[in-house]
């Protein structure tokens, strides 16, 4: 069975190398789609625009979607997903700096799976990115 992809939707590129280093890290070989904005995360699962022609059947294993994103916030990513028949039960954990209470309970109420606040220490986010992995790649039971 091939390994169903994660795709990281995060436009600060350190945060970026630090998700990939922690992934490596923690032995998790699923394949990682970066998308830097919101426009970008939507044409991947969408099948559009640098994506045309990609299944859109073909659902990431879990999306890891920071909030403050340029071009289309990932509040807005996220309404996007649950109103589309093809995304609407795609696993999604908001992974955000944000320590904004609206934030959280507006990524719930649009239909995030999960809401982690980004840990400041490396080995912190490292035990989060192994138990997210964990939980989300070998536990859940995805949607048929």
């Amino acid at each position: 069975m091939m390994k169903r992809k994660i795709l990281l939707v995060e436009d600060n590129p350190d945060d970026v190398v630090l998700t990939l280093r922690a992934l490596n890290k923690n032995n998790i070989a699923n394949e990682v789609i970066v998308a830097k904005d919101g426009i970008e995360a939507l044409d991947y699962l969408f099948g559009e625009g640098t994506y045309a022609g990609r299944d859109p059947t073909r659902v990431p294993a879990v999306i890891l979607l920071d909030l403050k994103l340029p071009k289309i916030d990932g509040l807005e990513v996220l309404e996007r997903l649950r109103k589309d028949e093809r995304t609407k039960f795609a696993p999604v954990v908001v992974l955000t700096s944000s320590k904004e209470e609206q934030d959280l309970v507006r990524s719930y109420k649009l239909g995030a799976n999960s809401y982690i606040r980004k840990p400041v220490d490396f080995i912190q986010f490292s035990e989060a990115v192994r138990q997210l992995g964990l939980y989300w790649l070998v536990l859940n039971e995805p949607v048929p």
